[in-house]
């Protein structure tokens, strides 16, 4: 009987823990019903591999019901990327910035201090506007086991941003999925789609 208060706090402790572990989205204000969000990357963001309308920012657009930019320019890397960025932001004055930049310079395996520099770049220029940012990772070339390059989760902790690591990769890993072999086809881009959505919905956006 004295152990029993024992493994009671024990109990507690452990579901404590996996719920830390579990609930690691960063909250992010509530969007207003009028909100404009800008998604800015490259070919993944434009939609390349499928009709434009099928991309995910506009697919996300539908989910939400708010309007959702396709600021996606296919090729483009994350040197350019930092340069177009801040235009952006001051022409739509988004809500909420969604980032998935980087790609090409993994496939070019450009050097990768430079991506990140770029990558943070980037985040400051939000920040720096009060804007709000959500990171998609984006996974290095490969074969097998695919996921997001570590800077990713790296930038997202740094910045306790709300971040999406797996959809990605995951669709990048199921030739079903995809209409070349790297950019999703219609079916994979509404599954990034939904994902960033259950993020922005699990973060309070939504």
């Amino acid at each position: 009987m004295r152990l029993y208060p024992i493994k009671i706090t024990l109990y507690v402790m452990l579901a404590c823990l996996a719920l830390a572990c579990t609930d690691n989205t960063s909250r992010l204000p509530r969007l207003s019903p009028d909100a404009v969000i800008l998604a800015f990357g490259d070919s993944l963001t434009y939609g390349t591999g499928a009709d434009r309308a099928q991309s995910y920012p506009l697919r996300l657009a539908q989910l939400i019901g708010r309007e959702v930019i396709n600021a996606g320019v296919p090729g483009e890397v994350t040197s350019s990327g930092r340069q177009r960025l801040p235009g952006l932001l001051d022409k739509y004055q988004p809500g909420l910035l969604i980032l998935c930049h980087g790609g090409n310079d993994l496939l070019r395996k450009l050097d990768p201090n430079a991506t990140r520099n770029n990558l943070q770049a980037m985040l400051v220029a939000a920040r720096s506007r009060g804007i709000p940012v959500v990171l998609l990772g984006v996974p290095r070339p490969g074969l097998f086991l695919m996921k997001s390059a570590e800077l990713y989760e790296q930038l997202a902790k740094e910045y306790a941003m709300p971040y999406e690591g797996d959809i990605i990769p995951a669709v990048e890993s199921d030739n079903s999925l995809k209409s070349d072999p790297i950019h999703p086809n219609e079916d994979g881009y509404k599954q990034i789609a939904e994902a960033v959505y259950r993020l922005l919905r699990d973060s309070g956006a939504l």
